[in-house]
């Protein structure tokens, strides 16, 4: 009768039971080989630099590693600064970036990197009108409507 089902049911739960208690129970695959953390890059070392730093805030470093990384920077007053770097990337292609950081933020030259596309011409007539005629607006920056112009001429070519 009801016994034995419920017996039966009982004999299940219990034998589920030990089948999920043993798959917990049971150790982890084996995790598949990684390189070591940092890859081949964790060994390099570094084989050249050199650093100036002056009282005035001006300062230049420079450094070389190992596994191909360059760089250099310079400032003549600690706030602004230009310098370059370079490293072989993952494809072993040698990539190489030149900068300035100043006012205006940091601005990365390089092959690899985007550049702008050419800004269309109505939109320089339209920055340029509103150069020529400034809202009255004392939160409009006539310099940073400047700034903008520039760079987006320099697009044109």
């Amino acid at each position: 009768g009801t016994a034995s089902i419920d017996t039966q049911l009982f004999l299940q739960i219990i034998v589920l039971s030990c089948v999920v208690a043993l798959a917990f129970a049971a150790p982890p695959a084996p995790l598949q080989k990684r390189s070591p953390a940092g890859g081949p890059d964790a060994e390099a070392t570094v084989v050249a630099q050199d650093q100036i730093i002056n009282e005035g805030g001006s300062y230049a470093y420079n450094y070389e590693t190992s596994n191909g990384i360059k760089a250099r920077q310079t400032s003549d007053n600690g706030v602004t600064a230009t310098g370059e770097y370079s490293f072989v990337g993952p494809d072993g292609a040698s990539y190489s970036v030149v900068y300035v950081a100043d006012e205006n933020g940091f601005q990365p030259q390089g092959a690899h990197l985007p550049t702008e596309p050419p800004a269309p011409e109505h939109v320089i007539k339209l920055l340029e009108d509103l150069r020529a005629n400034p809202p009255s607006d004392p939160e409009f920056d006539l310099a940073s409507l400047e700034a903008t112009l520039a760079r987006l001429r320099a697009t044109q070519g």
